[in-house]
């Protein structure tokens, strides 16, 4: 049997308490709008600024919607931290639309481009949040330093060291 990973915040929010952890979530400074801590994920996720996206955020977030939008939002952001972690390893592009429409990479990409997104959706504001989460590295996922992953559904035989299975994909370092 698999056990699912417990998926916990960064060090610094992990021994804060909780009236701390309510006040960092309300503290922003003008450069970086973005919260610096939140009790939860999902706190997190709604406490998300949502603006015009960079072309390099929209192919992280459009990565993390077509690849787990179904997905609890620990494997959303899984996903979204397997793409990070690729553009720093030096084996993939350094951009995480190099990384996104590398050949054979992602299934969804058709004819160097994604298809339509719903961007009034509730996935589509879950996988933005989530991308500038991953991006910013807000929030400690159980799979840091995976660099592939695939859905549980199927077996590829892959060589590499299995670091956690979260929701329906498994991911490897």
């Amino acid at each position: 049997m698999i056990s699912q990973p417990v998926v916990q915040p960064l060090p610094a929010v992990a021994q804060a308490d909780a009236a701390q952890v309510e006040a960092a979530v309300d503290q922003t400074d003008a450069a970086d709008p973005a919260p610096r801590s939140a009790a939860s994920l999902a706190a997190l996720v709604d406490a998300q600024p949502q603006h015009e996206l960079s072309r390099e955020l929209t192919c992280l977030a459009g990565a993390i919607y077509f690849e787990s939008k179904s997905e609890p939002l620990e494997g959303q952001l899984a996903v979204g931290r397997v793409i990070v972690a690729r553009t720093k390893s030096g084996r993939y592009p350094t951009s995480y639309c190099g990384v996104v429409y590398q050949p054979s990479q992602f299934s969804f990409i058709r004819g160097n481009g994604m298809p339509g997104i719903n961007k009034g959706s509730q996935d589509w504001h879950e996988a933005v949040a989530l991308a500038q989460i991953a991006d910013a590295g807000s929030w400690q996922s159980p799979v840091e330093g995976a660099l592939s992953f695939h859905a549980a559904s199927v077996s590829p035989g892959w060589r590499m060291k299995r670091v956690a299975r979260v929701g329906n994909h498994v991911f490897y370092r």
